[in-house]
């Protein structure tokens, strides 16, 4: 039996959430700070506004308060991670893949040790290398070494009580992937996330049936951390969509991980009013089923009022956590690259309510949900193309051998608005995404 849904708050409320009213300051150059870079995570915004709630750099004293427009610049102003208050500004368009002078740095600039794709190729083509084994061996090492040059520019830390927003017209950190690594009280606010690329993907013949490519950076990865608020962003792969990428061993050669995840112990997080567009693998919470010394009991997480548009799979894939998962706009664009929405994974607890998914001909119901080794989730009052549907039945009916039951164990309190389904496509498109505060 199907559980009644949960109760309704008013739908005629304002697209963007309530936030915490902050005093006004000034950066060093007397330049006046956008109403919403002292804001904080309103209470009761989801997991992240759980104990102490989740301030950021609100506390940033002027000294801490920084304008970036390069990569050299927000290196400085992240101070390797450091746990001081500051608020960080991004203008216009921040690109990883440079260097100290802000000359552009391409693939071949990474590349080491006699590295080549040609000759990686050559190397480990299944007909000469074979599907038993990885990849190992002088190009394989001449990868990982020029993989290891890319990362040292495209990974930058993100310390304790720090606040990252977007000013002015079109903020971008291009290339880049942001590790919030070991940190507590972390907000990201109105940037676009745009082609966090790997130049030196590596071939796994072992990776499922027909072996994969394999990539890393994420756009942004919260690792181990506590009290993240992930907000009004969009993320994309932009100029480099997977799809216009080549085929080698049969297989895409993927260059793009994740948009957003969270691993490995982290803990209360909410991400609000993103956009996650144009993507495969798009939100990862928990990396492996056999990390339950650091997972179990972790990886709270809200996720509400966000856009999905043409992403293929993990919207979310879940281990492990509590993910309260409502009033989001699942956007399906593409019958043939869509896979799945919502990943009930290994001891996950998942609970997607009042959630709207617009399908085109082609995409079932059931396609929405997909098996990974989860056995129940709390799926309900979902709409798909305007129409109330029950997901989960319809999951069950069409795999009988891998059922889920209903009912994640827990329910849900840290919501501060619940908005109608039929009218969450109007209420996210309209206000979800960089730009948009």
């Amino acid at each position: 039996m199907r559980k009644s849904h949960v109760p309704m708050i008013a739908v005629l409320v304002s697209a963007a959430p309530l936030m915490l009213a902050a005093a006004p300051a000034h950066c060093g150059t007397g330049q006046k700070l956008p109403h919403y870079a002292r804001q904080a995570l309103p209470a009761g915004d989801g997991w992240a506004s759980q104990g102490a709630g989740t301030t950021g750099g609100a506390a940033a004293d002027a000294a801490h308060v920084f304008t970036v427009t390069n990569r050299a610049e927000l290196a400085a102003a992240l101070d390797n991670g450091s746990a001081t208050p500051k608020i960080i500004q991004v203008s216009g368009t921040v690109d990883g893949n440079a260097d100290d002078t802000g000359a552009p740095l391409s693939c071949d600039d990474y590349a080491t040790d006699g590295y080549s794709l040609d000759a990686y190729l050559a190397a480990y083509d299944p007909a000469v290398w074979g599907m038993d084994e990885v990849p190992a061996g002088p190009q394989e090492d001449a990868r990982a070494a020029s993989a290891a040059k890319q990362a040292a520019r495209v990974e930058l830390k993100v310390g304790s009580n720090t606040t990252i927003v977007g000013v002015g017209r079109n903020p971008k950190l291009l290339g880049l992937d942001l590790q919030v690594s070991g940190s507590d009280n972390v907000i990201v606010r109105n940037l676009a996330f745009e082609d966090a690329f790997d130049c030196f993907p590596q071939w796994d013949p072992t990776d499922g049936a027909t072996g994969n490519w394999n990539s890393e950076y994420d756009n942004l990865v919260v690792t181990g951390s506590t009290h993240v608020w992930v907000d009004h962003n969009t993320f994309t792969d932009g100029r480099r969509p997977d799809a216009d990428q080549p085929f080698y061993f049969g297989r895409i050669y993927q260059q793009h991980d994740g948009e957003l995840d969270v691993v490995k112990g982290a803990d209360y997080v909410t991400a609000s009013w993103n956009a996650f567009t144009d993507h495969d693998k798009t939100l990862l919470f928990g990396n492996s089923d056999g990390a339950a010394a650091t997972d179990a009991g972790k990886l709270r997480i809200t996720l509400h009022h966000n856009l999905f548009k043409a992403i293929g799979e993990r919207a979310p894939r879940v281990r492990f956590g509590q993910v309260d998962t409502y009033n989001n706009h699942y956007l399906v664009t593409d019958a043939a690259d869509y896979v799945y929405s919502l990943g009930v994974g290994f001891q996950s607890q998942l609970v997607a309510e009042s959630n709207a998914f617009t399908l085109p001909a082609g995409v079932t119901a059931d396609r929405t949900i997909a098996y990974w080794k989860g056995t129940a989730m709390t799926e309900d009052h979902n709409y798909v193309n305007g129409r109330i549907a029950d997901l989960l039945g319809a999951f069950n009916a069409a795999n009988p051998a891998t059922p889920i039951a209903q009912g994640a164990g827990w329910t849900p309190t840290l919501r501060t608005r619940v908005d109608d389904p039929r009218a969450v496509p109007h209420i996210v498109d309209g206000g979800a995404g960089a730009g948009r505060l």
